[in-house]
């Protein structure tokens, strides 16, 4: 192939490999070798053709997202997981409590409530700065949703990445140069809301393809810098969890606290008769009753699903860097989307014929 062709020419497939016609012939900066610029390149005017004329260039339609009545059943069934696993809780420790022959009414003791909760508040707030703050209280909303990060949802981003990468194959790096510039605007993401609404994932395919576009960079750096992003988003994507996580260990302590000082109550009041005082002993210990219950039985588990919640994220972004690294080493576009199915957890993975048939069902209409 030509030393002198542009790597933003647009290529057709071809079998005998030859170049049959430059469409504007540069210096030395062209670079045919990239996977982007395979094939035969055509004039201008026959580039124009293939962009407007949808008989020969159609575009895919937009993607099949998931039905709203799914959706609203995927966030219906996470609010009823949450509370059927306290309701659970407190049937075991309760239930198990009053068929011992305990009375229900000495556990509920509101001060060493208000003692546990309002220390394990004033903790939180002095432990945490205001980033985190603000970040813990947006994520505890997403508690009570269902994870966005669907089969539907990988399909619909794997579909993206191919056309991208398909239209650039075709028609060379720029073509895409005002797509990943403007995404809100482009008619490729609007053919995909639903990625188009996550600002991460945008953000971080639109950015490496930038990087492409604006000059020749070592593909080895574009994937540290892939690996430093997606490490820093990780760590971000936890704070939440690991800020209550915190807080829940901390709740035993601070019941410990709130037994202390019952016990003090107690010692100044030994004149008592001794069932009095036995009341008052009680109500000490349910201090550290009610501080491990609330922290390994409620607010430990909410920890344990944000952090889940935090993995699901970061593997959307390697699903993309996957993906863009297999077409950046040269694998076109078939293969690359490939690469990104495998990185997925087999719980929401599309088999290949899946995702083929998907594909072949977007081209086809």
């Amino acid at each position: 192939m030509d030393p002198g062709l542009r790597r933003d020419d647009v290529f057709l497939a071809g079998a005998s490999g030859k170049v049959i016609s430059s469409a504007r012939p540069c210096g030395p900066q062209g670079d045919p070798a990239s996977p982007f610029g395979r094939g035969l390149p055509v004039t201008g005017a026959v580039a124009d053709l293939l962009r407007c004329c949808p008989a020969l260039n159609p575009r895919p339609p937009a993607a099949v997202t998931e039905p709203k009545a799914q959706s609203r059943a995927r966030h219906l069934g996470a609010i009823v997981l949450v509370i059927l696993g306290y309701l659970i809780v407190l049937g075991a420790v309760f239930g198990g409590f009053a068929l011992a022959g305990g009375h229900l009414a000495a556990l509920f003791q509101p001060i060493e409530l208000l003692m546990i909760g309002g220390a394990a508040a004033g903790a939180f707030v002095v432990g945490n700065n205001v980033k985190s703050l603000k970040a813990t209280f947006k994520a505890i909303p997403t508690l009570f949703k269902g994870s966005a990060y669907t089969q539907a949802r990988y399909l619909e981003l794997l579909a993206l990445l191919s056309e991208l990468l398909g239209k650039i194959r075709k028609e060379g790096m720029m073509a895409v140069e005002r797509d990943i510039e403007s995404p809100a605007e482009s008619a490729i993401f609007a053919n995909y809301p639903g990625i188009l609404a996550d600002h991460h994932a945008v953000d971080f395919i639109c950015d490496y393809l930038r990087l492409v576009v604006a000059g020749n960079i070592d593909v080895f750096q574009i994937e540290n810098l892939m690996d430093n992003e997606i490490e820093t988003h990780h760590h971000e994507a936890v704070v939440p969890a690991q800020c209550i996580a915190k807080l829940g260990d901390a709740m035993p302590a601070f019941g410990i606290v709130a037994a202390v000082m019952g016990v003090v109550h107690t010692m100044e009041s030994i004149g008592l008769p001794p069932e009095e005082l036995g009341i008052l002993i009680a109500r000490a210990l349910v201090g550290t009753f009610l501080g491990i219950l609330i922290s390994y039985g409620f607010v430990a588990p909410l920890a344990s699903l944000l952090e889940q919640k935090a993995d699901e994220a970061t593997k959307m972004l390697q699903c993309i860097k996957a993906t863009l690294l297999a077409n950046f080493h040269g694998a076109p576009p078939a293969i690359a989307v490939e690469f990104g199915r495998k990185v997925l957890y087999s719980s929401e993975r599309p088999g290949f014929h899946q995702l083929d048939e998907h594909l072949r069902s977007l081209k086809g209409k």
